[in-house]
């Protein structure tokens, strides 16, 4: 109801009406009955109550309308945010396998590294001993065997200080000579 009908059913309104009797003088207040005036008002606000009515109920579904394309969106949203965060975490997941696996193999890199370095200065230390036995040999001692067991010595650190297969190594100790194609001694 509006604020005009609900001041109208608030008071009661007084009407002059003519007096009938003779003699009195004046006019008599009559007071008029609130239900017709209250049937009077609505009459006249009844197409007033239509109008916002509708318009309520067009603004109720606008709203409607609003709160579910919002709850769409906000749906939306969080399976976006949901599928990003997963594809994320997969690829900490990977990287973090891949440092892992980074660092495994720099760690057997180095340990070969060193390896490789204990070997060649080993292979220096087999070559320095047979060239000084060749060397007392090649003044008339006989040294025969010690020099023999200097090149096993010698090769064999060669081989592990190289990262080429054995089977070369194996070939040309076979044919009678050494690594440095000298002739090895009976």
């Amino acid at each position: 109801m509006s604020t005009k009908a609900l001041k109208a059913t608030e008071s009661v309104k007084a009407a002059e009406i003519p007096s009938r009797d003779e003699g009195v003088s004046g006019r008599e207040l009559v007071e008029v009955p609130e239900s017709s005036r209250i049937k009077a008002t609505s009459h006249h606000n009844e197409p007033m109550l239509r109008d916002m009515k509708e318009k309520n109920s067009i603004q109720a579904k606008n709203i409607e309308e609003l709160e579910a394309r919002l709850a769409s969106k906000l749906a939306k949203a969080k399976s976006e945010a949901e599928k990003a965060k997963a594809e994320a975490e997969e690829i900490v997941v990977v990287y973090r396998d891949d440092a892992e696996a980074a660092q495994v193999q720099a760690r057997e890199a180095a340990e070969t590294t060193q390896t490789q370095a204990y070997w060649v200065v080993e292979l220096a230390k087999c070559q320095s001993q047979r060239e000084t036995l060749e060397e007392i040999h090649a003044r008339d001692f006989d040294l025969t065997e010690e020099i023999i067991k200097a090149k096993k010595l010698e090769a064999e650190a060669r081989a592990l200080a190289s990262d080429d297969d054995d089977d070369d190594d194996e070939d040309e100790s076979k044919s009678g000579e050494d690594l440095d194609g000298e002739k090895v001694f009976p």
